[in-house]
């Protein structure tokens, strides 16, 4: 048996016990976040009611809103201090219904259920790429990783994948349908399947939870300029403005990991410095005790013959 099995059971059995808070009377602050992530979670589930209607509009209008959502629960979390585990689990389990399911069913009803069974497997497939992807993503939250890091998500988020996925939707209601040639429908089959493969691969795509940080002063105008601009194109050409940004969203991502390998290049440790070699050590070594060597008729004593009086006598 693998050693590490029982550590991981006793692990989890430590994390079970543990109550999911520690005092008996909870903050209302801890409350608000999960009351952004209840409303997604009731807009996906009516997300799915509409797709089986064939009312795509109101749910595609559903998605889109519990996307929005869900890039506010976080932030308001972060900033009412109210993170908890309860919170994570359950917005990892909104997000699925959302991102995973209600697209998927949304598509299949749209087109892809002429394919049957074939088209079955390729939304199913997209559903557990998004479960899979929030399960990796739970798991690696205790990861230290370094601070550049923490601007990039390893493969295509969900909310992301939600939107992009149904982008053969919105070129339908522009007037490009996909559906009646059935070639260009297995088209819709392989991007689907495409979209679901990058959910769980590790491309690395941005995140911008850097971005929020600290931002100029100068840029505070504009900015607000910048987002009144895309919710009112949101609602008033929602299809059109959908399309565009899923497809600039596409494009980014090859720019994102040109740039996620000049960062990796740029934070990686650098290189230990290589020993010199043994030969020239030796070399070095042999032509050092030559120099240093004393010279040997230099370090013998003169010898003096010394001449006695007798033997001059002689």
């Amino acid at each position: 048996m693998d050693p590490i099995v029982p550590q991981l059971e006793k692990e989890t059995r430590r994390r079970r016990r543990r109550r999911m808070f520690d005092h008996a009377r909870i903050p209302v602050r801890m409350m608000v976040p999960n009351f952004f992530t209840l409303i997604g979670l009731c807009a996906g589930l009516t997300s799915i009611r509409m797709s089986i209607e064939g009312r795509y509009d109101f749910a595609l209008a559903a998605i889109v809103f519990a996307a929005l959502l869900d890039g506010i629960d976080g932030r308001v979390a972060r900033l009412l201090k109210a993170s908890s585990r309860f919170g994570a689990e359950l917005d990892s389990l909104a997000d699925f219904v959302n991102f995973g399911v209600a697209p998927a069913i949304m598509i299949f009803t749209w087109g892809l259920g002429g394919h049957r069974s074939l088209g079955w497997i390729a939304v199913m497939l997209f559903a557990l790429a998004s479960a899979l992807r929030l399960a990796r993503f739970n798991a690696s939250l205790e990861d230290d990783k370094p601070k550049w890091q923490g601007d990039f998500f390893s493969g295509v988020p969900t909310p992301a994948a939600a939107i992009v996925v149904l982008l053969p939707i919105y070129l339908a209601q522009l007037g490009l349908d996909l559906r009646e040639p059935p070639l260009l429908l297995n088209l819709v089959l392989a991007y689907t399947m495409v979209i679901g493969v990058m959910m769980v691969s590790n491309v690395p795509t941005y995140s911008g939870k850097l971005l929020g940080e600290r931002i100029g002063r100068e840029w505070v105008l504009p900015i607000f300029i910048l987002v009144m601009l895309a919710l009112a194109c949101l609602v008033t050409y929602p299809y059109a403005t959908l399309a565009i940004a899923s497809i600039v969203y596409l494009g980014f991502i090859p720019w994102t990991l040109r740039r996620y390998r000049r960062l990796e290049r740029l934070h990686a440790p650098p290189a230990p410095a290589t020993p010199a070699a043994p030969a020239a050590d030796a070399t070095k070594a042999e032509t050092a005790s030559a120099t240093d060597a004393p010279d040997a008729s230099a370090s013998e004593p003169s010898r003096v013959i010394e001449i006695r009086p007798s033997e001059q006598k002689r």
